[in-house]
């Protein structure tokens, strides 16, 4: 095993997708990451692997595992403890997820000017949903953050699961507005809930946060905030 200044072996943790594109960004993701603190390994909790509970098994030493995650919901909450259980790795630490945070917000405010939004016009939140009512309460939070940066309301949709639905706020704001609706994509990165963005009636689908630097740096901020944990 090669250990980094870290003391221990780095391992980032997906959702997953079954999109070639978003498996390659969080590759491109870790890649990065992987530049500043030393080799990072990558597991998912869904649709592909390797899961958290395999990479962890095959690990010798201390492991810092950080949810690649916007929210902690049930994947972050209950699924990853207990793949980490079922690895038997006792010397894991795990990091809070990477939201919501402020440089989040910087990412999306830039992906809606890449995306043709300008002052004047109206944004959404657009978050993939939880049933978990704290991991709502984090996308709240982090629409808050983007709409104090932009210096309007900003309210949240999401693809599946939880309610309003995204196509439904679109419609709202609207007609509530009158203006232009573009849709922050509150999604690290590309699948299928992305590519269901742009069934929402919007006037322009800002793209996934993926591997920005701010992102690369707050995964590496998140790895260094946790104790690495000791042998036992």
């Amino acid at each position: 095993m090669t250990f980094n200044h870290l003391g221990a072996q780095p391992i980032l943790v997906a959702h997953g997708t079954r999109s070639q594109h978003g498996v390659e960004m969080i590759a491109e993701l870790a890649g990065k990451v992987s530049a500043q603190i030393g080799p990072t390994r990558v597991a998912f909790v869904d649709v592909l692997g390797p899961s958290p509970s395999e990479v962890l098994s095959g690990v010798d030493g201390p492991a810092v595992v950080v949810p690649a995650f916007l929210a902690e919901g049930y994947h972050v909450r209950q699924d990853l403890p207990e793949h980490i259980v079922a690895s038997g790795h006792q010397a894991t630490s795990v990091s809070r997820a990477l939201g919501p945070d402020p440089e989040l917000a910087r990412v999306l405010a830039q992906r809606l000017t890449e995306c043709g939004w300008r002052r004047g016009d109206s944004v959404v939140l657009a978050a993939a949903g939880s049933s978990d009512s704290y991991a709502l309460g984090q996308v709240r939070r982090e629409a808050n953050l983007l709409g104090s940066m932009l210096g309007e309301r900003v309210p949240v949709g999401y693809v599946a699961t939880a309610q309003p639905r995204i196509a439904d706020v679109v419609a709202e704001t609207r007609a509530r507005t009158g203006r232009r609706v573009f849709v922050a994509s509150y999604l690290l990165a590309h699948g299928l809930f992305h590519d269901r963005l742009f069934e929402a009636g919007a006037d322009g689908v800002s793209a996934p946060l993926g591997a920005d630097p701010r992102v690369v740096n707050l995964v590496v901020r998140r790895m260094r905030s946790v104790r690495v944990p000791a042998l036992r």
